[in-house]
C-alpha cells in the first residue's frame, strides 16, 4: 500500500472526536455524577464537564442564563426551572436521595449521636463544628441552622461554628479546622481522614432527593438524554448506594 493510502486509512480508522456534555450539579450529588460520568465516558467516549454548586447556587446559575446540557438539583428547583423554560418539560428524572450525617476526624473519639439529647450533648462537647453556609443556598445548612434556632442552640453554637460556602465541608475536619461536621452523607464519605459516624437523629433528619433534567440550552438533546437515561438506569444503582445515597421512589 502506498504511504498516502496508509495515512488515509489510519485517519479514517480513528474514532470521531468525542462530544462534551455540560453538567450542572450539587455538592451532594458530585460523587455519583463523577462515577456515572466515568461509566458513560468509558462506554461512549463522550466527556462530561461537571460544574457543582449548592442547590440555591445552581438554581441561580440557571436563572441567570448559564448554559448547560443536563442539570441536577432538587425536584422543586427542576420543576420551577421547567416553568420558566430553562428545563425541558417532562424530562425530570428523580435520581437519588440522601440523609444528613455527622463526621469526625479519623482516630478521634466517636461521640454518641443515637438520640436527640445525645446529639445535642455531642454538639456542645465539640470544640468546633462545621456545616455548609445557609447563605449559599445549601439545603442541609439551611435545615440545620433552622433547627439550631428552633432548639435555642444557635447563639451557643455560633462562636465555635465554621461555615463553608460549598464543596465538601468535611475537609475542614480533615485539616483540623473543625472537630465535628454536619453535612449530607454523600459529602462526608468521599473525604479522606474523616469518619462518618452516622445520620443525625430521625427527629431532625432531612431526606433530600436530587433530580436531573434536560436543559433547554442542550447542544445535543439526544446525547444529553442518553446521559439522563444512564443516570436513572440500573447500571447507576450500585454507584448511588456506594455514595451513601438511596434510590428514590420512581
Amino acid at each position: 500500500m502506498r504511504p498516502l493510502a496508509i495515512l488515509l486509512a489510519a485517519l479514517f480508522a480513528l474514532p470521531a472526536s468525542a462530544d462534551e456534555i455540560r453538567m450542572l450539579g450539587t455538592g451532594a450529588s458530585k460523587a455519583i455524577i463523577e462515577a456515572m460520568a466515568r461509566q458513560f465516558e468509558s462506554r461512549t467516549g463522550h466527556r462530561i464537564l461537571l460544574t457543582t454548586d449548592t442547590a440555591g447556587g445552581a438554581t441561580r446559575r440557571m436563572q441567570a442564563g448559564e448554559a448547560y446540557d443536563v442539570v441536577m438539583i432538587v425536584p422543586a428547583a427542576i420543576d420551577a426551572l421547567a416553568e420558566r423554560g430553562r428545563i425541558v418539560r417532562g424530562t425530570r428524572r428523580d435520581i437519588a436521595s440522601v440523609r444528613i450525617g455527622v463526621g469526625v476526624r479519623e482516630g478521634d473519639p466517636v461521640p454518641d449521636i443515637s438520640t436527640l439529647d445525645a446529639f445535642v450533648a455531642a454538639l456542645r462537647a465539640a470544640p468546633r463544628i462545621a456545616y455548609v453556609d445557609p447563605a449559599a443556598g445549601a439545603t442541609s445548612g439551611i435545615h440545620f441552622r433552622a433547627w439550631l434556632e428552633r432548639a435555642g442552640l444557635a447563639a451557643e453554637m455560633a462562636p465555635k461554628t465554621r461555615l463553608q460556602a460549598g464543596g465538601y465541608v468535611a475537609e475542614l475536619v480533615a485539616r483540623g479546622e473543625a472537630d465535628l461536621v454536619v453535612h449530607q452523607v454523600s459529602e462526608i464519605l468521599p473525604v479522606r481522614g474523616v469518619r462518618m459516624i452516622g445520620p443525625v437523629p430521625d427527629a431532625i433528619q432531612l431526606v433530600t432527593t436530587y433530580s436531573a433534567g434536560l436543559s433547554a440550552d442542550a447542544r445535543d438533546p439526544a446525547l444529553a438524554r442518553a446521559f439522563l437515561d444512564h443516570m436513572a438506569g440500573p447500571e447507576a444503582e450500585a454507584t448511588i448506594r456506594a455514595a451513601g445515597m438511596t434510590l428514590p421512589a420512581r
